[in-house]
Parts: structure tokens; C-alpha cells; sequence
């Protein structure tokens, strides 16, 4: 038997992606009606919590830039706060999404099919909010500007042997090409949505953002080219971004930051945390929308077990971190480690190490794995328990350095607080616009999947004509 007889037999022989018995017809009206029907009042709920959060971030970033950063808990060792662990947090959301889209796409991964679009807006959107924290920490934000490479009235260029410098440019490459990326796998479904649109000011705007898509055979095969071509260029980005962002840490001299297990560690963390929120909006999203038949638990089983392996590098990590801080022989290194697990951070350690090693191994069983309330709870645990590993890389290193006469306690204010709230604000009204106006499942992607995609498929002898058409 050839190896493309057995790829087609495990295809036919493995369980449905897609339950019930869907036609193209039947995909494209489940998917379409949500941006179509009308606005539920959950929703305006939602937004309006979700928008007051996002008016409460901008209050806060106006009295940051009036008063100073002196309003945040920073002090003499602490120059870096809850800003950066706040960076660092939104930007490893921000990876799951790339990473369903491009690296499995290339793998021909099909379960990444029916959870592949709102992973992908959930990149960007956390993207943008992480672009929030480096401008802002800057101090002086009218001088923001600096950080490009842009001629500006002192003649100064930006120097590009600053960390910041690296976190502007890979961020900003990462987020163009995965908006690319994004908008590029919405043609097809907005054109869709253009047909379909019953009012004047839908069929203009969806019509100008299908960009004139017919679904000719030229069409489909630039599309196809221009998918791919992105793909493998988001693919990079997905390892580098979070590599750069580690390195402004390690290139330092302070002990805790100065490794080189950071960039693989990052990397790791950052797809074991965006796969952790993929789920748990996945999860809100399925059963609010009723889409249990094409967001199935096969697919949320398969993103635990992502969990699971990322979890244990993560884990891994932890522990090569306290063997190379007692090898090395360096007793600041060592100190440093020492005093993360008891020192007086040691309740956030034992947070993040509770929450990130411990919890997520009960996904070694099924029943766990495939159910869907202890998941839910389980990917809660997990981005909790992130956000305080950025908490421990940051603040413990820096609060007790070289000098013991310069240590002191770092404790956030309600600015620091706030402002963290209400990026959440800003993410989540983001997000249920997308919900609300574009279609949260890729249509033309899940029908690519369905058995009737197969030239070769019989339906056990039935008419198969409504479920080859175009829906």
C-alpha cells in the first residue's frame, strides 16, 4: 500500500473533525448567520464592560503621561514594573495564533482548520495591547518617535543597540505579517458575507473588503500562493519574536536575567500560554454560539496535549535554570534562584510553579483532557500562572541585586493595577467586535476538511450535489 493510499484510509478511518453530517451549505450558513443575525443582548453587556475597561486604560495612560511614571510602584532597584511584565505577557498570548495558522497550515495539520481565525484575531488584538506597554514606559511619550528610524529636529537616529529598539522592530514585523496573514484567509468568507449581505452599507463595506473575490480558478490560485508565501514567512517570526524579546533580558549582567536558556524558554512559554487562552476562548465561544459540531473536543483535546508537551519544556526550564545557577559557581546566579524560591517573592514562585507544572499534568488523563469544564479551569490556571512568571523574572531579579543596600520591596499601585485591567478591556473590545462583524471560523478552510472535499468521495450513493456546491 502507497503512502498516499494510507494517508487516505487513516482519513476516512479516524474520527470526524467535523461532527454530524455537514454539507458545505449547512458550514456556511452555521458560520455566517453569527455576523448575520441580530445583535444578542449578551453582547452589548459584554462590550459595554469590556469598553469601560478599555476607557479606564486610556485614563490611565492620560494621567501617566501628565504626572510621570513616578505614579507607578517603581523604585531604585525596580526600574522595570508591572509595564514590561505586562509586555511580555500580551506578546506570549500572541503566539498561539501564529503558530496555529502557520506552522500547522505548513504540517497540513487539518484540526487547526476549525479554530485557526479567532486564534489568529486573537494575535493581533494582543499584539496591539502589548504595543501599549513600551511606549508608555518610556517616560517621556511625545518622544516615542525616537524609537524608529526616523530623522527627528536634535539629528538624532535611534541606537539599535537598545533592547527597545529590538522589541519595536520584532513586534512590529510580527504584527504587519500576521495581520497580513489574517486578512489575507478573511477574503474568501468576506466575499461570502457580501453575497449574503441584505442592506446597502453591508454589501459596500463587505464588498470593499473582499477586494473584488470572485472565486475563479486564477483567483484560488493566487490566493493559495500568497497564503503559503505568508505562512512561511510568519513561521520564523513565531520563534524569533519572543526570542528577542527574552534577549532584552539576557544580554544583561544581572543575575536571574543573564542566561542563554531564555530565547528557547520564552518560545515555549509563549505557545504554552496563547494555546492556554486559544482554549479558553475557544470554549466560551462554542457553546455561546452553538458551534459544538465544528469546534469539537477532539480539537480542544489535541490543543491540551500542545499544552501538556509545552508545559513540561516549560517546567524543564525551571529546573535547568537552578542547575546552571549551582554549575556556573557563581554565587550571585545562585543566590538569585535561591531567593526567588524563598525570599520574599517566594509567594509568586510557588504561584507560577503551582500553576505551571503542576496543574497542567493532569492533562495526562483522557477524561480530563476531553472534559470540558476541568479544561476550562485548567488554561485559567495557566495564563494566571504566566503572567506571574514574567512577575518573577522581572521584579524578584531586580529588587534584590548586586547590593544589599539597595534592595527594596516592589509593590504595584491602583495605576499599575488598572492600567492591567484595562488592557484586558482593550483586548476583549476588540474581540467581540470581531465576533460580531466577521466570520470567527474560517468557512472556505472547514469545508476543506469535510469528506465531500475529497474528489473521490461517494456519499453512500446520494445525491451529493448540495453538498459539492458552493454553499
Amino acid at each position: 500500500m502507497s503512502i498516499s493510499e494510507k494517508r487516505e484510509k487513516q482519513v476516512y478511518t479516524d474520527p470526524p473533525l467535523i461532527q454530524g453530517d455537514p454539507t458545505f451549505h449547512s458550514i456556511t450558513e452555521d458560520i455566517s448567520v453569527i455576523p448575520e443575525k441580530k445583535t444578542p443582548t449578551w453582547w452589548y453587556i459584554a462590550f459595554a464592560v469590556s469598553f469601560s475597561g478599555m476607557l479606564m486604560l486610556l485614563g490611565m495612560i492620560g494621567y501617566l503621561v501628565w504626572e510621570g511614571t513616578g505614579i507607578w510602584g517603581l523604585n531604585v532597584p525596580v526600574g522595570w514594573g508591572w509595564a514590561i511584565v505586562n509586555f511580555v505577557f500580551w506578546v506570549g498570548i500572541g503566539h498561539a495564533g501564529t503558530l496555529i495558522s502557520a506552522i500547522l497550515f505548513l504540517l497540513r495539520q487539518r484540526w487547526r482548520t476549525s479554530i485557526n481565525r479567532f486564534a489568529e484575531a486573537m494575535t493581533i488584538f494582543a499584539v496591539i495591547c502589548a504595543l501599549v506597554f513600551p511606549g508608555i514606559h518610556v517616560g517621556r511619550i511625545w518622544a516615542a518617535y525616537w524609537m524608529f528610524p526616523l530623522p527627528n529636529q536634535m539629528e538624532m537616529w535611534p541606537n539599535f543597540r537598545s533592547p527597545l529598539l529590538w522589541d519595536v522592530f520584532a513586534v512590529s514585523s510580527y504584527f504587519t505579517v500576521s495581520l497580513l496573514f489574517w486578512f489575507t484567509g478573511l477574503i474568501p468568507d468576506l466575499a461570502t458575507l457580501r453575497d449574503r449581505a441584505k442592506g446597502r452599507i453591508k454589501k459596500i463595506v463587505y464588498g470593499v473588503l473582499s477586494c473584488g473575490w470572485r472565486g475563479g480558478n486564477r483567483q484560488w490560485k493566487h490566493y493559495e500562493m500568497a497564503y503559503l508565501i505568508l505562512a512561511g514567512l510568519s513561521t520564523p517570526l513565531v520563534l524569533s519574536v519572543h526570542s528577542i524579546v527574552s534577549t532584552d533580558f539576557a544580554t544583561s549582567l544581572l543575575p536571574g536575567w543573564h542566561t542563554t536558556i531564555f530565547p528557547p524558554y520564552f518560545v515555549a512559554g509563549a505557545i504554552f500560554s496563547g494555546f492556554a487562552m486559544v482554549v479558553t476562548l475557544s470554549i466560551l465561544a462554542r457553546k455561546i454560539f452553538k458551534l459544538e459540531h465544528i469546534i469539537t473536543v477532539r480539537h480542544l483535546e489535541f490543543m491540551n496535549k500542545i499544552i501538556m508537551v509545552t508545559g513540561m519544556m516549560v517546567g524543564y526550564a525551571y529546573s535547568t535554570e537552578f542547575f546552571i545557577a549551582w554549575y556556573s559557581g557563581n554565587e550571585y546566579e545562585s543566590f538569585a534562584f535561591l531567593n526567588r524560591a524563598f525570599g520574599p517573592y517566594a509567594w509568586a514562585y510557588w504561584i507560577m510553579i503551582s500553576c505551571n507544572v503542576f496543574v497542567p499534568q493532569l492533562f495526562w488523563f483522557k477524561k480530563i483532557r476531553t472534559s470540558i469544564v476541568p479544561m476550562f479551569i485548567i488554561s485559567i490556571f495557566i495564563n494566571i500562572g504566566m503572567w506571574f512568571e514574567r512577575f518573577v523574572i522581572v521584579i524578584s531579579s531586580l529588587a534584590n541585586d548586586f547590593l544589599p543596600s539597595s534592595w527594596d520591596y516592589y509593590s504595584p499601585t491602583i495605576w499599575d493595577i488598572g492600567t492591567f485591567i484595562g488592557s484586558f478591556g482593550l483586548f476583549f473590545t476588540l474581540f467581540l467586535l470581531f465576533l460580531r462583524f466577521l466570520p470567527m471560523i474560517s468557512i472556505t478552510e472547514v469545508k476543506g476538511v469535510l469528506p465531500q472535499a475529497d474528489p473521490h468521495f461517494h456519499h453512500n450513493g446520494k445525491d451529493n450535489g448540495k453538498a459539492g456546491g458552493q454553499g
